[in-house]
């Protein structure tokens, strides 16, 4: 076997079982509730649906690495619109994706020398795949911890500059799981300077950056912040975006990596040979999906109205507030998460996530401690119910 498997830890959910099998047993006649997954449960739209069905003749052959051509130019299409940019060029700056997650751990593998002592610079909390990759390239990951005191953001300029001396690659995730911040321009400023410096590529994740509660206030992309910066190339920089969130189908596996020319010829050659092409039947359904806003449109509503009813809610008991954008609700606790999270199910039976199995003890302290992650993503109903529960649990204690 590999060795580098070994020094991979057990995902958050593999833990958060374990916890959970330490909780009494919650009272019989309250159903479960799960907001520990960013799973999306808000409906597939039919239209998208019936594209796959329509489809299905692509069963008989095979896919290409590249991706067909038609979704090529749709993701184009939509990153030009979405981000007021020219459209990136689809032959040359695109690639579909099975999803922002097998892309994220896969591109690690085609920037990193594991013979060089490289680093990996991660986000601390953050999304595991960004370290299982880092580890399997060969590569140690260098966490940055989330400071609440900078909306959850990043002192850069701490980093020591040996660090960036051994950097090849830096995970950013905008909007942020699980804080929901977004980077601005002038982050997007320093991270390229210091790219430019120290020779590292830039991935960013922006799976969530269609969740966001006003239709005025658009997050900001890193193509975007490219593009505002004069770096119409993207150099250095690759973007991963998926329909999963954005339209309801994370069982549809599907997304896309935009960026530096250079940096998607690699990848594509890596995925040659690694075996990662979408269908023809994802394919054209993709392509309805990017093509239309208005389902997007309403599926921010529904999250909108739950962050509207949960959040005066839970704000006084859990020093709770919005996030710029995503699905998620990153709260205090009174006592340690592990424990929280473990009552909190055996009273009430609703499930949420320790903010320390997110993160990782680094430069001494864990940045998810005495926090817990709330997804948003069950019906309005569920979640406010979950949040009544909660508010009891904390009455009582």
């Amino acid at each position: 076997m590999n060795p580098r498997l070994s020094a991979l830890h057990p995902y958050p959910f593999e833990k958060l079982r374990q916890l959970m099998a330490q909780a009494p047993v919650p009272p019989a006649d309250l159903a479960p509730i799960n907001l520990s997954i960013g799973e999306p449960k808000h409906a597939t739209p039919a239209f998208i649906v019936d594209a796959m069905k329509n489809a299905m003749a692509g069963l008989s052959v095979y896919p290409p690495t590249k991706g067909d051509p038609a979704l090529r130019g749709a993701i184009s299409h939509w990153i030009a619109q979405r981000y007021g940019i020219a459209p990136p060029n689809p032959d040359t700056q695109i690639l579909p994706a099975l999803g922002s997650r097998e892309a994220l751990f896969a591109f690690a593998q085609t920037v990193i020398d594991p013979a060089a002592g490289s680093l990996v610079i991660c986000p601390n909390p953050f999304y595991q795949i960004y370290e299982g990759a880092a580890l399997l390239a060969g590569a140690q990951p260098w966490f940055i911890n989330a400071q609440e005191n900078l909306n959850f953001g990043y002192d850069w300029k701490a980093v020591p500059v040996d660090v960036w001396q051994r950097t090849r690659l830096l995970f950013v995730c905008s909007p942020g799981n699980p804080a929901g911040n977004v980077m601005a321009l002038d982050d997007w400023k320093t991270l390229f300077a210091l790219a430019d410096e120290y020779g590292f590529v830039i991935a960013s994740d922006e799976c969530y950056s269609e969740i966001y509660f006003k239709e005025a206030d658009r997050p900001l992309g890193g193509l975007q912040a490219a593009s505002l910066l004069g770096r119409t190339d993207f150099r250095g920089l690759m973007c991963f975006s998926s329909l999963s969130k954005r339209s309801n189908v994370p069982g549809m596996r599907s997304g896309f990596v935009a960026g530096d020319a250079a940096l998607i010829k690699q990848f594509l050659l890596y995925r040659t040979y690694h075996g990662s092409a979408i269908s023809a039947v994802v394919s054209q359904a993709s392509v309805a999906a990017w093509g239309d806003e208005t389902h997007v449109v309403e599926n921010r509503r529904l999250y909108r109205e739950k962050f509207e009813a949960l959040v005066p809610l839970l704000r006084p008991l859990l020093n709770v507030e919005w996030p710029d954008a995503s699905f998620y609700l990153w709260a205090k606790t009174p006592y340690s998460d592990l424990d929280f999270a473990r009552d909190l199910y055996g009273a009430t039976a609703v499930t949420v996530l320790p903010g320390s199995f997110l993160a990782r003890e680094a430069h001494g302290v864990n940045p998810g401690a005495n926090r817990i992650r709330i997804a948003l993503v069950a019906p309005k109903e569920q979640c406010l119910q979950a949040a009544h529960r909660i508010a009891r649990f904390m009455e009582k204690h």
